[in-house]
């Protein structure tokens, strides 16, 4: 086998692996769990040699059965849910697990391509990949955050490339298993074609209703981060992944309802107007998020583009857009 997709039955794991079978590749040993079922859903479509639960997937690593017939690993697996509670099962999942994998790679002069997440940074307004940046505000972040800075430490003395993506908000095909952790695309999508409606938070950390900045990441513009740095062995470092722009909730459910109302023929509908038709409603700030969410975030692409990735991110007017009308169309079938 070529490459290891770890988180292969994922959102971004399976998009990756559609990626690759667009570049020709199929060489790939999928891992996931699949204790959530509904997961093999985003792998119907992808091609692969293989597939392993995770754990039996670890135990054979260990047990150094894939000695030599593995060119990459791209480890996209991970527990991604922000208000998780149990930091025992977080620090497992993210950090212990991703530790296993960067010691094996290490070991075999593998490459190892992996998901970090700009939740490391926190309520911060830099959002530069330096440790004066990086303060996470949950267990989450926490956990993205160490493996990290362990990363950091090994860079002076690695034997093969290592690459990590703070990926900012990222929407798209396949996420739909999330469920609450699902992208706003993704839900602002879902209850205007549920109920004609979409919800939105009232002000928080100083921004009014629904105007939140974040930095919203097609996922397969993810994807495309992933491939350079794939057919680049020489790159390694930890690497923001956003557009480098911020664009308001606001924004997002706006380009959502106009791309479902693109799909039914139907023309677009200024902020205003969904407003005063009530479209758009905004409701309180839960209390379970208050000093555990980012109210503005921006990727610095500094570091990115300096690694020679050149390829355009298309804004929340495209790609959810897109989305929507995607997801409309789906529904529709």
């Amino acid at each position: 086998m070529s490459y290891v997709v770890t988180g292969a039955a994922g959102f971004i794991g399976s998009r990756l692996i559609a990626g690759l079978n667009r570049a020709g590749v199929s060489e790939i040993l999928a891992v996931d769990n699949l204790e959530n079922a509904d997961k093999f859903r985003n792998l119907v479509d992808c091609e692969f040699e293989d597939y392993l639960d995770k754990r039996d997937f670890l135990a054979r690593l260990r047990a150094h059965e894939f000695e030599g017939g593995i060119d990459a690993v791209l480890h996209q697996g991970a527990c991604s849910d922000t208000m998780q509670t149990d930091g025992r099962y977080m620090m497992a999942n993210n950090y212990e697990y991703s530790r296993a994998l960067l010691d094996w790679c290490q070991a075999e002069e593998i490459p190892l391509l992996y998901a970090s997440s700009a939740a490391v940074y926190g309520a911060g307004t830099l959002f530069r990949e330096e440790r004066s940046c990086e303060s996470p505000l949950n267990i989450y972040g926490y956990s993205k955050f160490l493996f990290d800075q362990l990363v950091r430490r090994r860079l002076p003395d690695l034997s093969a490339q290592v690459a990590g993506f703070r990926y900012f908000n990222v929407y798209g095909p396949n996420e739909a298993h999330k469920g609450r952790m699902a992208s706003i695309a993704y839900h602002a999508t879902r209850q205007f074609l549920d109920t004609g409606k979409v919800k939105l938070f009232e002000g928080s950390g100083g921004y009014a209703a629904g105007e939140q900045l974040r930095d919203f990441v097609h996922v397969d513009d993810v994807v495309s981060v992933n491939l350079h740095f794939l057919e680049r062995r020489e790159l390694s470092g930890i690497y923001n992944c956003g557009t480098g722009r911020t664009q308001t909730f606001n924004d997002v459910a706006r380009a959502a309802v106009n791309g479902v109302r693109a799909a039914r023929g139907e023309p677009p509908l200024a902020l205003g107007e969904l407003v005063a038709q009530g479209v758009i409603e905004y409701i309180t700030f839960p209390d379970a998020l208050r000093g555990k969410y980012q109210s503005y975030t921006q990727a610095d692409l500094g570091l990115l583009r300096a690694a020679g990735y050149s390829g355009a991110f298309r804004g929340v007017g495209q790609g959810v857009e897109q989305y929507a009308r995607a997801l409309f169309e789906k529904r529709s079938a």
